[in-house]
């Protein structure tokens, strides 16, 4: 809709509100009502002027993820019951609150709806390093890709003294993003073979179509001649856990712990003259979980790209304001009062909840058991920790 059109409409809204009694009268538009209108047509009206979204729910990045799939159905007959029952642990692991899984998944999913590639991809670091950014192997590759440090480099990834871009989840995803658009289409938009040729190398790959009086049309990856059995048990990998994950959705336990809020990370560059820490400080994040989900980031690495939810724009007004300091959420409505904020209560201690923090990791960060901190808070084990809640504990210290 045009603003024009917007203004026009607004009229006849406020010309059919004045009633029969002032319907013969003249309507004046004076500068007052003027202004107003020049207002309401100038709000942004269409979608893509609108700011980005920066938190959704975990059950709408598992739909984004299925949506995406080149295979959307899981083959029974081709689904290794090896491979499936190693890789059943996966929807406990998204549905997990006190892990980052789901919000890097969802992180790595968008990156590949962005590149218009199948999101059968987002399942690979569930294979390479459990959705771990610092995962290392002893035998050189290392970060949420695996990658090896020859490729790395061959994709752009940066690597210097003090900074390994393959354990920055930024850098890693966005060079793993370009090369799978590569081999995708290199592959006739086969994702198997793709993902065959990220295991093996593109070029063992194109070798073994040749061998095997195959192309990319016609391809019968399972029977592609001389390659690693790794490489062929990959694509089982893949599709099993397809497969565990399509079964986990009938199931009422994993959606029902998707269910629940979950930021929508980005990538930020570190300002020079600050550390990962003091920047998630500044920032009302949580600076254990930053720090996980950015292992590249020891100290201060100025232009490092940092992995974390948006800044305190998607907070509630309120809580971005910082008005919460004067009324603070309460942990729930039937909790006993507790004393002023920015005080202790008597022999015990309070917690204003941030961004990415979890009932485990705030126990952790305190010493004191997890089941304690919920009970004191009339909270239960479901319960979802939202910012500026404030908890109070009694101080075991």
């Amino acid at each position: 809709m045009s603003r024009r059109r917007l203004a026009w409409a607004l009229g006849l809204v406020l010309g059919s509100c004045l009633g029969t009694s002032a319907a013969a009268q003249t309507l004046s538009a004076g500068p007052g009502l003027g202004q107003n209108l020049a207002a309401l047509a100038s709000l942004p009206i269409d979608p893509a002027s609108l700011p980005a979204p920066t938190i959704r729910n975990g059950q709408e990045i598992f739909a984004n993820f299925r949506e995406g799939l080149a295979a959307p159905q899981c083959d029974t007959d081709a689904a290794s019951a090896q491979w499936h029952k190693q890789f059943a642990h996966a929807p406990t692991r998204l549905g997990n609150v006190d892990e980052d899984v789901l919000p890097l998944f969802g992180y790595v999913v968008d990156e590949l709806r962005k590149a218009s590639l199948p999101t059968e991809f987002a399942l690979i670091p569930f294979i390479e390093s459990g959705y771990r950014p610092g995962a290392r192997s002893a035998s050189g590759p290392a970060g949420l890709w695996q990658f090896i440090a020859s490729t790395a480099r061959s994709h752009r990834v940066p690597m210097e003294a003090g900074y390994d871009g393959r354990l920055s989840a930024v850098d890693s995803t966005q060079a793993a993003v370009r090369y799978l658009k590569t081999l995708h289409g290199m592959f006739g938009g086969d994702w198997r073979l793709a993902v065959m040729a990220y295991n093996a190398g593109e070029y063992r790959v194109l070798q073994s179509l040749r061998r095997g009086g195959m192309n990319a049309q016609n391809a019968r990856p399972a029977e592609l001649p001389g390659l690693s059995p790794i490489t062929y048990a990959y694509v089982e990998k893949l599709h099993a856990l397809a497969c565990v994950l399509e079964q986990a959705e009938t199931e009422n336990g994993l959606m029902a712990s998707l269910d629940r809020p979950v930021p929508i990370l980005r990538g930020h560059s570190l300002p020079a003259g600050t550390t990962l820490n003091r920047w998630a400080e500044q920032r009302s994040l949580d600076p254990a979980r930053i720090a996980r989900l950015n292992p590249a980031v020891a100290g201060a690495h100025p232009g490092a790209r940092v992995l974390a939810p948006a800044s305190p724009a998607f907070l509630p007004a309120d809580v971005a304001s910082g008005s919460l300091a004067a009324a603070p959420i309460t942990a729930s409505s039937t909790a006993p009062a507790v004393a002023a904020a920015g005080t202790r209560a008597s022999g015990g201690r309070r917690h204003t909840v941030r961004i990415g923090e979890s009932a485990w990791s705030i126990a952790r960060r305190y010493g004191i058991p997890v089941k304690a901190l919920l009970a004191g808070n009339n909270l239960g084990p479901a319960s979802v920790l939202k910012p500026g809640m404030e908890l109070s504990f009694e101080d075991t210290r």
